[in-house]
Protein backbone atom coordinates (compact mmCIF):
# COMPACT_ATOMS: atom_id res chain seq x y z
CA UNK A 1 0.00 0.00 0.00
CA UNK A 2 1.30 3.53 -0.71
CA UNK A 3 2.62 5.50 2.19
CA UNK A 4 0.39 8.57 1.86
CA UNK A 5 -2.04 9.27 4.69
CA UNK A 6 -5.63 8.13 4.95
CA UNK A 7 -8.52 10.31 3.93
CA UNK A 8 -11.14 11.39 6.43
CA UNK A 9 -13.62 8.90 4.93
CA UNK A 10 -11.24 5.96 5.40
CA UNK A 11 -10.40 7.06 8.93
CA UNK A 12 -14.09 7.26 9.80
CA UNK A 13 -14.68 3.74 8.40
CA UNK A 14 -11.84 2.36 10.55
CA UNK A 15 -13.28 3.98 13.67
CA UNK A 16 -16.66 2.39 13.01
CA UNK A 17 -15.12 -1.07 12.74
CA UNK A 18 -12.73 -0.91 15.70
CA UNK A 19 -13.92 -1.25 19.27
CA UNK A 20 -12.91 0.73 22.34
CA UNK A 21 -9.81 -1.45 22.70
CA UNK A 22 -8.30 0.04 19.52
CA UNK A 23 -7.02 3.60 19.27
CA UNK A 24 -5.77 5.36 16.12
CA UNK A 25 -2.35 6.94 16.64
CA UNK A 26 -1.81 10.25 14.86
CA UNK A 27 0.39 10.91 13.09
CA UNK A 28 1.00 7.42 11.70
CA UNK A 29 4.43 5.82 11.84
CA UNK A 30 6.72 6.88 9.01
CA UNK A 31 6.17 4.79 5.90
CA UNK A 32 2.71 3.57 6.96
CA UNK A 33 -0.80 4.82 6.37
CA UNK A 34 -2.20 3.86 9.73
CA UNK A 35 -0.89 3.06 13.20
CA UNK A 36 -3.16 1.38 15.75
CA UNK A 37 -2.68 1.08 19.50
CA UNK A 38 -4.39 -1.93 21.07
CA UNK A 39 -5.30 -2.01 24.75
CA UNK A 40 -5.52 -5.73 25.60
CA UNK A 41 -7.05 -4.97 28.99
CA UNK A 42 -10.18 -3.64 27.28
CA UNK A 43 -10.64 -6.69 25.08
CA UNK A 44 -13.60 -8.64 26.54
CA UNK A 45 -13.38 -12.34 27.28
CA UNK A 46 -15.64 -15.09 26.03
CA UNK A 47 -17.46 -14.92 22.71
CA UNK A 48 -16.84 -11.18 22.26
CA UNK A 49 -13.09 -11.85 22.32
CA UNK A 50 -13.13 -13.49 18.88
CA UNK A 51 -15.44 -10.77 17.57
CA UNK A 52 -12.97 -8.02 18.51
CA UNK A 53 -10.01 -9.94 17.05
CA UNK A 54 -11.95 -10.38 13.79
CA UNK A 55 -12.67 -6.65 13.66
CA UNK A 56 -9.01 -5.79 14.16
CA UNK A 57 -7.87 -8.24 11.47
CA UNK A 58 -10.33 -6.73 8.97
CA UNK A 59 -8.88 -3.22 9.24
CA UNK A 60 -6.73 -3.59 6.11
CA UNK A 61 -9.70 -4.78 4.05
CA UNK A 62 -11.80 -1.89 5.37
CA UNK A 63 -9.11 0.62 4.38
CA UNK A 64 -8.76 -0.79 0.87
CA UNK A 65 -12.52 -0.94 0.44
CA UNK A 66 -12.98 2.66 1.60
CA UNK A 67 -10.15 3.93 -0.63
CA UNK A 68 -11.55 2.11 -3.65
CA UNK A 69 -15.04 3.41 -2.96
CA UNK A 70 -13.74 6.95 -2.66
CA UNK A 71 -11.91 6.72 -5.99
CA UNK A 72 -14.91 5.19 -7.78
CA UNK A 73 -17.24 7.87 -6.45
CA UNK A 74 -15.03 10.49 -8.11
CA UNK A 75 -14.88 8.65 -11.43
CA UNK A 76 -16.30 11.67 -13.29
CA UNK A 77 -13.82 14.09 -11.75
CA UNK A 78 -12.06 16.30 -14.31
CA UNK A 79 -8.98 16.73 -12.11
CA UNK A 80 -6.13 15.53 -14.35
CA UNK A 81 -3.31 17.38 -12.63
CA UNK A 82 0.14 15.83 -12.45
CA UNK A 83 0.24 12.71 -10.29
CA UNK A 84 -3.51 12.13 -10.28
CA UNK A 85 -3.37 9.54 -13.08
CA UNK A 86 -0.42 7.68 -11.56
CA UNK A 87 -1.19 4.00 -10.86
CA UNK A 88 -2.18 3.28 -7.25
CA UNK A 89 -1.04 -0.10 -5.98
CA UNK A 90 -3.52 -1.92 -3.73
CA UNK A 91 -2.75 -5.18 -1.89
CA UNK A 92 -5.87 -7.03 -0.74
CA UNK A 93 -4.30 -10.51 -0.80
CA UNK A 94 -0.62 -11.15 0.01
CA UNK A 95 1.58 -11.26 -3.10
CA UNK A 96 -1.44 -10.37 -5.24
CA UNK A 97 -1.41 -6.60 -5.80
CA UNK A 98 -3.54 -4.83 -8.37
CA UNK A 99 -3.42 -1.32 -9.76
CA UNK A 100 -6.04 1.39 -10.09
CA UNK A 101 -5.40 4.10 -12.69
CA UNK A 102 -7.50 7.23 -12.70
CA UNK A 103 -8.32 8.49 -16.21
CA UNK A 104 -10.80 11.01 -17.66
CA UNK A 105 -14.37 9.73 -17.28
CA UNK A 106 -13.23 6.27 -16.18
CA UNK A 107 -11.05 4.27 -13.81
CA UNK A 108 -9.00 1.30 -15.00
CA UNK A 109 -8.23 -1.63 -12.70
CA UNK A 110 -5.30 -3.82 -13.81
CA UNK A 111 -4.64 -7.27 -12.31
CA UNK A 112 -1.24 -8.96 -12.87
CA UNK A 113 -1.79 -12.71 -12.68
CA UNK A 114 0.68 -15.37 -11.54
CA UNK A 115 0.24 -19.13 -11.35
CA UNK A 116 2.45 -21.90 -9.99
CA UNK A 117 1.44 -24.66 -12.42
CA UNK A 118 1.76 -24.43 -16.19
CA UNK A 119 -1.60 -26.17 -16.57
CA UNK A 120 -3.23 -23.39 -14.53
CA UNK A 121 -1.77 -20.81 -16.92
CA UNK A 122 -3.37 -22.60 -19.89
CA UNK A 123 -6.77 -22.82 -18.16
CA UNK A 124 -6.67 -19.18 -17.05
CA UNK A 125 -5.60 -17.93 -20.49
CA UNK A 126 -8.50 -19.74 -22.14
CA UNK A 127 -10.85 -18.33 -19.50
CA UNK A 128 -9.69 -14.73 -20.04
CA UNK A 129 -10.00 -15.00 -23.82
CA UNK A 130 -13.52 -16.37 -23.44
CA UNK A 131 -14.30 -13.60 -20.94
CA UNK A 132 -13.24 -11.01 -23.51
CA UNK A 133 -15.42 -12.60 -26.20
CA UNK A 134 -18.46 -12.75 -23.92
CA UNK A 135 -17.90 -9.21 -22.64
CA UNK A 136 -17.82 -7.82 -26.17
CA UNK A 137 -21.21 -9.36 -27.02
CA UNK A 138 -24.38 -7.28 -27.10
CA UNK A 139 -25.90 -9.17 -24.17
CA UNK A 140 -23.18 -7.96 -21.79
CA UNK A 141 -22.77 -4.48 -23.23
CA UNK A 142 -23.51 -2.86 -19.85
CA UNK A 143 -20.77 -4.79 -18.03
CA UNK A 144 -17.33 -3.19 -17.55
CA UNK A 145 -15.19 -3.79 -20.67
CA UNK A 146 -12.55 -6.46 -20.04
CA UNK A 147 -9.23 -6.87 -21.85
CA UNK A 148 -6.42 -9.38 -21.45
CA UNK A 149 -2.84 -8.96 -22.61
CA UNK A 150 0.30 -11.06 -22.08
CA UNK A 151 2.36 -7.86 -21.67
CA UNK A 152 1.88 -4.97 -19.21
CA UNK A 153 -0.42 -2.17 -20.39
CA UNK A 154 1.16 1.24 -21.09
CA UNK A 155 -0.39 2.69 -17.91
CA UNK A 156 1.93 0.55 -15.76
CA UNK A 157 5.11 1.82 -17.38
CA UNK A 158 7.65 2.69 -14.71
CA UNK A 159 6.33 0.29 -12.05
CA UNK A 160 8.71 -2.18 -10.31
CA UNK A 161 9.79 -5.05 -12.54
CA UNK A 162 8.97 -7.65 -9.88
CA UNK A 163 5.32 -6.56 -9.95
CA UNK A 164 5.17 -6.80 -13.74
CA UNK A 165 6.85 -10.21 -14.04
CA UNK A 166 3.92 -12.55 -14.58
CA UNK A 167 3.13 -15.77 -16.44
CA UNK A 168 -0.63 -15.25 -16.69
CA UNK A 169 -0.71 -11.83 -18.32
CA UNK A 170 -2.70 -8.76 -17.28
CA UNK A 171 -6.47 -8.36 -17.02
CA UNK A 172 -7.95 -4.85 -17.16
CA UNK A 173 -11.44 -3.57 -16.35
CA UNK A 174 -12.71 -0.11 -17.28
CA UNK A 175 -15.10 1.30 -14.66
CA UNK A 176 -17.37 4.18 -15.67
CA UNK A 177 -20.00 6.15 -13.79
CA UNK A 178 -22.86 3.76 -14.67
CA UNK A 179 -21.05 0.94 -12.85
CA UNK A 180 -20.97 2.80 -9.50
CA UNK A 181 -24.50 4.16 -9.28
CA UNK A 182 -26.33 3.57 -5.98
CA UNK A 183 -26.03 -0.08 -4.91
CA UNK A 184 -23.78 -0.95 -7.84
CA UNK A 185 -20.88 0.70 -6.04
CA UNK A 186 -20.65 -1.95 -3.31
CA UNK A 187 -20.98 -4.78 -5.85
CA UNK A 188 -18.27 -3.31 -8.07
CA UNK A 189 -15.89 -2.86 -5.14
CA UNK A 190 -16.55 -6.41 -3.92
CA UNK A 191 -15.97 -7.83 -7.42
CA UNK A 192 -12.65 -6.01 -7.84
CA UNK A 193 -11.34 -7.00 -4.41
CA UNK A 194 -12.27 -10.66 -4.91
CA UNK A 195 -11.29 -11.03 -8.57
CA UNK A 196 -8.17 -13.04 -7.70
CA UNK A 197 -10.23 -15.43 -5.57
CA UNK A 198 -12.77 -15.84 -8.38
CA UNK A 199 -10.04 -16.69 -10.91
CA UNK A 200 -8.46 -19.23 -8.55
CA UNK A 201 -11.83 -20.89 -7.92
CA UNK A 202 -12.54 -21.13 -11.64
CA UNK A 203 -9.12 -22.65 -12.37
CA UNK A 204 -9.48 -25.13 -9.51
CA UNK A 205 -12.98 -26.23 -10.59
CA UNK A 206 -11.91 -26.55 -14.22
CA UNK A 207 -8.86 -28.61 -13.28
CA UNK A 208 -11.02 -30.90 -11.13
CA UNK A 209 -13.53 -31.30 -13.97
CA UNK A 210 -10.76 -32.22 -16.42
CA UNK A 211 -9.27 -34.72 -13.99
CA UNK A 212 -12.66 -36.39 -13.45
CA UNK A 213 -13.24 -36.62 -17.21
CA UNK A 214 -9.78 -38.10 -17.73
CA UNK A 215 -10.38 -40.63 -14.96
CA UNK A 216 -13.68 -41.72 -16.53
CA UNK A 217 -12.02 -42.03 -19.94
CA UNK A 218 -9.25 -44.10 -18.40
CA UNK A 219 -11.72 -46.40 -16.65
CA UNK A 220 -13.67 -46.94 -19.88
CA UNK A 221 -10.43 -47.67 -21.77
CA UNK A 222 -9.32 -50.19 -19.13
CA UNK A 223 -12.73 -51.85 -19.32
CA UNK A 224 -12.47 -52.19 -23.11
CA UNK A 225 -8.95 -53.60 -22.90
CA UNK A 226 -9.98 -56.06 -20.17
CA UNK A 227 -12.92 -57.23 -22.27
CA UNK A 228 -10.66 -57.65 -25.31
CA UNK A 229 -8.19 -59.66 -23.24
CA UNK A 230 -10.94 -62.02 -22.03
CA UNK A 231 -12.11 -62.55 -25.61
CA UNK A 232 -8.55 -63.38 -26.69
CA UNK A 233 -8.24 -65.96 -23.90
CA UNK A 234 -11.51 -67.58 -24.95
CA UNK A 235 -10.33 -67.72 -28.59
CA UNK A 236 -7.06 -69.37 -27.53
CA UNK A 237 -8.91 -71.98 -25.46
CA UNK A 238 -11.29 -72.73 -28.34
CA UNK A 239 -8.41 -73.12 -30.82
CA UNK A 240 -6.49 -75.39 -28.44
CA UNK A 241 -9.57 -77.56 -27.94
CA UNK A 242 -10.16 -77.76 -31.70
CA UNK A 243 -6.53 -78.73 -32.32
CA UNK A 244 -6.75 -81.51 -29.71
CA UNK A 245 -9.88 -82.87 -31.39
CA UNK A 246 -8.22 -82.73 -34.81
CA UNK A 247 -5.09 -84.57 -33.57
CA UNK A 248 -7.24 -87.26 -31.95
CA UNK A 249 -9.15 -87.70 -35.18
CA UNK A 250 -5.92 -88.08 -37.14
CA UNK A 251 -4.71 -90.72 -34.67
CA UNK A 252 -7.97 -92.66 -35.03
CA UNK A 253 -7.80 -92.49 -38.80
CA UNK A 254 -4.14 -93.57 -38.97
CA UNK A 255 -4.66 -96.93 -37.14
CA UNK A 256 -6.31 -98.80 -40.11
CA UNK A 257 -3.72 -97.37 -42.47
CA UNK A 258 -0.87 -98.63 -40.31
CA UNK A 259 -2.42 -102.11 -40.09
CA UNK A 260 -2.91 -102.23 -43.86
CA UNK A 261 0.68 -101.15 -44.46
CA UNK A 262 1.98 -103.88 -42.15
CA UNK A 263 -0.07 -106.54 -43.93
CA UNK A 264 1.28 -105.32 -47.26
CA UNK A 265 4.85 -105.61 -45.99
CA UNK A 266 4.19 -109.13 -44.71
CA UNK A 267 2.79 -110.17 -48.10
CA UNK A 268 5.79 -108.75 -49.87
CA UNK A 269 8.14 -110.72 -47.66
CA UNK A 270 6.19 -113.94 -48.23
CA UNK A 271 6.25 -113.39 -51.98
CA UNK A 272 10.00 -112.97 -51.86
CA UNK A 273 10.46 -116.44 -50.36
CA UNK A 274 11.72 -118.95 -52.97
CA UNK A 275 10.76 -122.56 -52.48
CA UNK A 276 13.30 -125.08 -53.87
CA UNK A 277 10.72 -127.86 -53.72
CA UNK A 278 7.55 -127.36 -55.71
CA UNK A 279 4.42 -128.63 -53.99
CA UNK A 280 1.40 -129.25 -56.14
CA UNK A 281 -1.64 -127.26 -54.97
CA UNK A 282 0.42 -124.79 -52.88
CA UNK A 283 -0.26 -121.89 -55.26
CA UNK A 284 -4.01 -122.42 -54.87
CA UNK A 285 -3.50 -122.61 -51.09
CA UNK A 286 -1.46 -119.40 -51.27
CA UNK A 287 -4.11 -117.53 -53.21
CA UNK A 288 -6.82 -118.70 -50.87
CA UNK A 289 -5.28 -118.30 -47.43
CA UNK A 290 -2.45 -115.81 -47.83
CA UNK A 291 -4.33 -113.12 -49.68
CA UNK A 292 -4.57 -109.82 -47.74
CA UNK A 293 -8.18 -108.77 -47.33
CA UNK A 294 -9.26 -105.32 -48.55
CA UNK A 295 -10.19 -102.90 -45.79
CA UNK A 296 -12.68 -100.15 -46.46
CA UNK A 297 -11.68 -96.72 -45.30
CA UNK A 298 -14.19 -94.79 -43.17
CA UNK A 299 -13.50 -91.78 -45.37
CA UNK A 300 -14.72 -93.56 -48.53
CA UNK A 301 -18.10 -94.74 -49.64
CA UNK A 302 -19.15 -97.88 -51.55
CA UNK A 303 -21.18 -97.43 -54.65
CA UNK A 304 -24.32 -99.54 -54.59
CA UNK A 305 -25.17 -101.37 -57.80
Amino acid sequence: MPSYGLSSYSTQMVKQVCSDAVEIVEPAKEGYQLTLKINFAKIPRGKDYFKVITQISSVQAVILCSQLKEMLRNVNSQDTSQGKNKPIKLVYHPREPFYVIRQPQKITAVFPLRFKEHSDVIIATAFFQELMDVGSSEKWAKAPPCTWSPIPPPELRGEPLEDLSTNGGFVSFEISSRHVEDKKLDKTVWSLLNFYAYVKKHVKCTRGFIQRRMQKRLESLVEVLHKEKLEEKEDVKFKAHAECRYVGKLVRLSKPKNFKRRCRDLTRKIMQIRFRIKIHGFRRFHRRWLTIPNFSSPLRYTKLE
